[in-house]
């Protein structure tokens, strides 16, 4: 029961929120992703509650007391890369919440499979995780001098070898597979793409890294059909170089090797690229998406996030570490950062910043892209409403803002103490509409507050849902020196153009002045015929 950091785990988390600024770090000292450490806010003071303790327990009664104490102390967010499974909820947060505190949650890492979304309550700020625009390209060479590049973190200098080895292929790297083959010093490709929809890519790498070594081999191709496990790679370290490939760049691998007698390659130092060559970001592989179980008329998770290969704090030294974890201190940080800059703020104005001014669009303007099998163009149950732009939201314009005890009928409803609870959901003030059972036509409310210049003028712009068409009124606001209220209420109308039980498509409604603010919110709708049957496709 020490208050020490067995794992790293919090101490990687807490220094990306408000670690001081550390000169020339790099992943566990090896030269991989050199450069100048600082967390998000550093001069931001931590109170760290410790919650979790040997064997990854994380007990509900240990993260209330912490709540309570964190409330107790002054504090003024509450970062929690913690989280169960979809549907499992931690409602004490709403207590923080209360009393002014911003509350910000991992959102999960489940994914790509849909509804799997956790902490999906609607005070808090649930963060899906994305990429960044660096990678860790690695070169192998084969016998025939062709060069092919895959990701690792093969920096490690006692087990880089200038040598070429002999390769060998082993389908999926199962025990059998590799007993029927002499593998011993030699490198093994894992390449079994039937075995792709059957296994997670995660502990299909885990599992043949720790064969393989078993086994005997000095070094492991693993092609897979998704990229964010590169930080599984870690327990490589100081033993063999692991190398991550595609199936196209893994199918050359086999072709070289099908057409030589002794077919042999060679794996070179891994190097870290940043900038704009790395298409980012993308929504990472493993994060967990919507919509809620729980509460499907609240959309999650609300943003993302930077969470794959994030180097900060761990032991005494600097780690890349990937997850939901990683990403939920830097919307943290964000949070505290606009919290010194609008001390007059409610967490929900405060998550309303964030979420209504998140871009939708990639460093080279294209739409952002969601892994998975296979990849595609994210929407809102897999980023919210897009990755955070701490810049923007420190200006929003307009904000969605919520009085806090209003929350209180959702939990209400949650423990059957109040009725017509799905009403009372879709009009809550949330930066987002959802609407899971769109059968008549639907109205929901929803009012804005003018934190932006005092005079100003607001005009709608609807992107309704494929299949729904969708009107504001009014579509145009206007806030005007005198008028006594920064604030202005409007309708939005769904109805849905044909009767099918479908699934959901995705839209959005945006405010803009025509200037600087650009305050737009995310749109889910499942249109329905029954409403007990989810989709009978």
């Amino acid at each position: 029961m020490s208050p020490r950091d067995l794992s790293g785990h919090g101490t990687h988390v807490a220094s990306t929120i408000a670690g001081g600024q550390v000169w020339n770090v790099s992943h566990k000292g090896g030269g991989l992703g050199a450069g100048v450490a600082r967390g998000g806010a550093p001069r931001s003071r931590l109170g760290i509650y410790k919650v979790c303790w040997v064997g990854g327990r994380c007990p509900e009664v240990a993260i209330l007391a912490a709540i309570d104490d964190a409330i107790e102390d002054g504090v003024d967010v509450l970062s929690l890369s913690l989280g169960g499974s979809a549907g499992e909820e931690i409602f004490g947060t709403l207590h923080a919440v209360l009393r002014g505190i911003s509350v910000v949650f991992a959102g999960g890492n489940d994914g790509p499979v849909p509804s799997t979304v956790s902490n999906a309550v609607p005070w808090v700020t649930t963060v899906a995780s994305s990429t960044m625009d660096r990678s860790f390209p690695t070169v192998m060479t084969l016998g025939n001098n062709e060069k092919l590049v895959g990701q690792s973190l093969h920096h490690n200098a006692s087990v880089i070898s200038g040598d070429f080895k002999a390769l060998v292929y082993a389908r999926s790297c199962d025990v059998k597979t590799l007993a029927s083959r002499n593998v011993t010093g030699k490198i093994v490709l894992c390449y079994a793409p039937e075995m792709a929809s059957v296994r997670p890519p995660r502990v299909a790498l885990r599992d043949a890294i720790n064969l393989t070594t078993e086994a005997g081999a000095e070094g492991l191709i693993f092609a897979q059909n998704a990229a964010n496990s590169l930080t599984s790679l870690a327990v490589c370290e100081g033993v063999m170089p692991c190398v991550l490939v595609d199936f196209e760049i893994a199918q050359r691998i086999l072709s070289y090797r099908d057409v030589t007698g002794n077919p042999v390659v060679k794996v070179s130092p891994t190097v870290s690229v940043v900038g704009k060559e790395v298409l980012a970001p993308r929504v990472a592989y493993f994060s967990s998406r919507g919509p809620s179980t729980l509460f499907p008329t609240i959309l999650k998770p609300d943003v993302a996030a930077p969470g794959v290969s994030i180097l900060a704090a761990m032991g005494g030294s600097y780690v890349l570490a990937s997850g939901t974890s990683m990403a939920c201190p830097h919307v943290s940080a964000v949070t505290a950062l606009l919290k010194s800059i609008h001390p007059d703020w409610s967490p929900a104005m405060i998550k309303s910043a964030i979420v209504t001014t998140a871009s939708t669009t990639d460093h080279l303007g294209m739409l952002i892209q969601a892994e998975g099998v296979p990849r595609k163009q994210a929407d809102p149950f897999d980023f919210g409403s897009g990755h955070m732009n701490p810049e923007r939201a420190a200006d929003p314009g307009l904000v969605y803002d919520v009085d806090a005890r209003e929350y209180n009928k959702l939990f209400n409803c949650t423990i059957g103490l109040l009725s017509d609870c799905e009403s009372y959901q879709l009009n809550l003030n949330l930066p987002s509409i959802s609407i899971p059972n769109l059968e008549d036509p639907v109205t929901v409310m929803r009012t804005v507050t003018n934190v932006g210049p005092v005079e100003a003028t607001y005009r709608a712009a609807v992107d309704a849902p494929p299949g729904v068409t969708m009107s504001v009124e009014p579509p145009v606001i206007t806030f005007a020196e005198g008028s006594g209220s920064r604030s202005a209420t409007f309708r939005v109308t769904l109805t849905a153009k044909q009767t099918v039980q479908g699934g959901y498509t995705f839209g959005s409604l945006t405010w803009s002045d025509g200037g600087v603010h650009s305050v737009r919110i995310p749109v889910a709708v499942r249109i329905v015929i029954q409403e007990f049957v989810a989709d009978t496709s």
